[in-house]
């Protein structure tokens, strides 16, 4: 019985970790495609968010899932971790526009350097040799393979950094406040969704982008491929957190890590050939090489690290799941 159930544990921490593995890779080829024919990016959070919202709501209302009442004070707590979550994934996909995956990807990866430059700034010491050289590393990477970027595009590859930026601003801002404790995927969701709304509302108002977006949106969608191409989106939207925080849940905050730079390694490789954008040179490619196998070598060195620390409590930013 003792094997049955730990094959079954087995089997859930893989099913988990795959799952988030495959929706994580189809998330970024997904925005890819949409943006390629439909540049309102903030128009196209704003739906997702509003579909993830209404889908949590109505599987309630179906009794397919349960959420306890929205809390005022927690809501207050989230407030700020949702609006660097929206900020973060606002200007991900504003620099698909313009950068093509493997190097999107690989300007990603600079963001455990950036938290911990941030957690050295704010005294939290010294990290381990090896966790500060596969960053270095993954950091050199994006700089070789920049230069060897044939498609460069500063507007792009700026909207990527600030990606990063708030994106470390959001994994600083979970480790200070532990605001999802005691909440699950789904009120985590909801929470997020409801919460981003009026703060994207007032962005697509102020940038200029509605109302004109949903006339250009209407007549894209008389495009049946374009249509379906968004259905998925917004449904990968929830597909893709509900699957992160399930291998968290199930594995650990730094498994989701780790799976995140395998998907990384794939993408990469399917960027070469997917949706075009890409073209080859010795230096771009040779990056990117380096910049993978840095993220490989932090996953090893966070791995080995966490094995090494006493089984405790302890928060982990770097290894807190993101997008």
């Amino acid at each position: 019985m003792g094997v049955e159930a730990g094959e079954t544990s087995s089997f859930l921490s893989f099913t988990s970790a795959f799952s988030y593995g495959v929706a994580s890779m189809a998330m970024v080829f997904v925005n890819k495609a949409v943006v390629m024919q439909y540049v309102h990016s903030m128009t196209l959070l704003t739906l997702q968010q509003l579909a993830t919202g209404l889908i949590i709501q109505f599987s309630q209302v179906l009794g397919l899932s349960k959420r306890k009442d929205l809390s005022m004070a927690t809501a207050k707590k989230l407030l700020p971790l949702s609006i660097f979550y929206n900020a973060n994934v606002a200007f991900a996909l504003a620099s698909l526009k313009g950068v093509n995956i493997p190097m999107y990807i690989a300007i990603k990866r600079l963001t455990p350097l950036a938290v911990l430059v941030s957690g050295f700034l704010r005294g939290k010491g010294k990290p381990p040799t090896q966790v500060s050289l596969s960053v270095l590393c993954t950091a050199a990477g994006v700089l070789v393979a920049a230069l060897g970027d044939f498609s460069f595009d500063l507007y792009g590859y700026l909207m990527a950094l600030t990606s990063v930026f708030f994106q470390t601003m959001y994994l600083i801002l979970v480790e200070k406040s532990g605001a999802d404790d005691g909440l699950s995927s789904m009120e985590l969701m909801f929470y997020n969704s409801i919460l981003s709304l009026p703060f994207l509302f007032f962005i697509i108002i102020a940038t200029g982008e509605f109302p004109h977006s949903l006339s250009v949106l209407s007549e894209k969608t008389a495009s049946l491929a374009f249509s379906v191409i968004l259905l998925i989106s917004l449904v990968m939207g929830i597909v893709l957190n509900y699957t992160m925080f399930w291998c968290t849940i199930v594995n650990s905050a730094l498994t989701t890590t780790i799976v995140g730079v395998l998907k990384g390694v794939g993408s990469t490789t399917l960027g070469f050939v997917v949706l075009g954008g890409v073209k080859v040179h010795a230096l771009n490619v040779t990056g990117l090489v380096i910049n993978t196998f840095g993220g490989v070598w932090y996953s090893y060195a966070k791995y080995t690290q966490k094995k090494k620390m006493p089984r405790k409590i302890a928060p982990d930013e770097e290894s807190h799941p993101h997008k």
